[in-house]
């Protein structure tokens, strides 16, 4: 294996490998996707959209984005509203840190050049939240410019062309992708060359089940010629995830209900949850109503255990308890604790984790029942 893709490496310049980005372009130009809502939009729109793409699937991003343009359609107005805001318009997403990461670049791109998107490579690099093949996107989409691109799609299409053996995540197998993605740019219609391969990696030269017959890439493709497609690119080297366990508080007073603001970092960070503990809290010396009233200071009674269920990480799994109390009385200095009381119905509409709204979802339901 390794003498065969130094061979092909080391002849990537030859009249076959020229022929890639012309068939990468002709493809996308005849096959690939045009009606995209970010597609020839200005440059606010093509960064959101390549902020919310990633990791995450164009088919998953699009209600979110429509909806985010529409409450926030221009760099000034996300720039000026809050942080709550923001992240209640990204609530389902996933990795909130993207939403931070993208109210904070508003608001620097409004200080620091006068509310317009930098033009220049290392300037959008620069921005938070941004690594180089999300600039070089930005860049060859909004500017036209000739930057490779090297997502998690364009890693496996380009390990499969020239055979490269290696998980795609570890540095020097990265660093080999870089170079071939650098050497294959073409000089012209990079904005289409990107936007195709791009769209050659989600629809034809898939994880699993790739199509291959259909492949414009074929003829030179190393893997397909030698029936390394399904070896390609080298898995992820496996491991065992940690696993934690937590309590999640539902303190319920008539529709509302209790929820604390995570700090900024961390999972899931600036958004609402219920209050949790480790479950090694809640013993039979401090009941959960002992905690509550301690830690709270308020009573509660009709304690009930909902189903425990586990949410992954990308790091870790999380099992929670979730555990249903019904509060006596509701004291109003706990707002000053960094807590809130919120209808269920508003809370669903706040910036809070796909658990915690699949919680609220399942005490509406319940509530309905009654």
């Amino acid at each position: 294996m390794e003498e065969r893709v130094y061979t092909l490496i080391k002849n990537r310049n030859n009249p076959r490998s020229k022929l890639f980005a012309h068939r990468v372009i002709d493809w996308q130009q005849r096959h690939g996707r045009h009606g995209l809502p970010w597609q020839g939009a200005d440059v606010y729109r093509v960064w959101l959209s390549e902020i919310m793409l990633q990791q995450t699937q164009v088919v998953t991003v699009i209600p979110y984005y429509l909806r985010f343009v529409a409450r926030f359609p221009t760099i000034a107005v996300l720039a000026s509203d809050s942080e709550d805001a923001v992240l209640a318009h990204w609530s389902g997403l996933g990795y909130y840190s993207r939403a931070r990461n993208l109210h904070r670049t508003a608001q620097l791109i409004m200080q620091r050049y006068e509310g317009k998107f930098p033009q220049h490579f290392e300037d959008i690099l620069a921005l938070p939240g941004i690594g180089r093949s999300t600039a070089a996107a930005i860049s060859a989409f909004a500017f036209h410019e000739r930057c490779a691109i090297l997502d998690g799609n364009v890693k496996r299409l380009l390990a499969r062309y020239h055979a490269i053996e290696g998980y795609t995540g570890e540095k020097k197998i990265e660093a080999q992708l870089w170079q071939q993605a650098e050497a294959l740019l073409p000089k012209r219609n990079v904005a289409v060359y990107t936007q195709g391969l791009m769209d050659l990696g989600a629809l034809i030269c898939t994880r699993s089940k790739p199509q291959c017959p259909i492949c414009p890439l074929q003829t030179d493709c190393a893997a397909y010629q030698n029936e390394l497609v399904t070896q390609l690119p080298t898995p992820r080297p496996r491991k065992v995830l940690p696993e934690k366990h937590s309590t999640f508080l539902l303190l319920l007073n008539g529709p509302d209900i209790l929820l604390e603001k995570r700090p900024g970092s961390g999972i899931w960070g600036g958004l609402w949850c219920p209050p949790h503990v480790d479950p090694g809290l809640l013993n039979e010396a401090q009941d959960p109503r002992a905690y509550c009233l301690q830690y709270f200071g308020t009573e509660t009674i009709h304690t009930l255990a909902l189903s425990t269920f586990t949410h992954t990480f990308t790091h870790f799994k999380l099992h929670i308890t979730p555990l249903l109390l019904q509060v006596i009385n509701k004291p109003k200095q706990i707002q000053e604790a960094g807590m809130a009381w919120l209808n269920v119905d508003d809370a669903l509409q706040a910036a809070i984790p796909t658990p915690v709204r699949k919680l609220l979802q399942e005490i509406q339901t319940r509530r309905r029942a009654l």
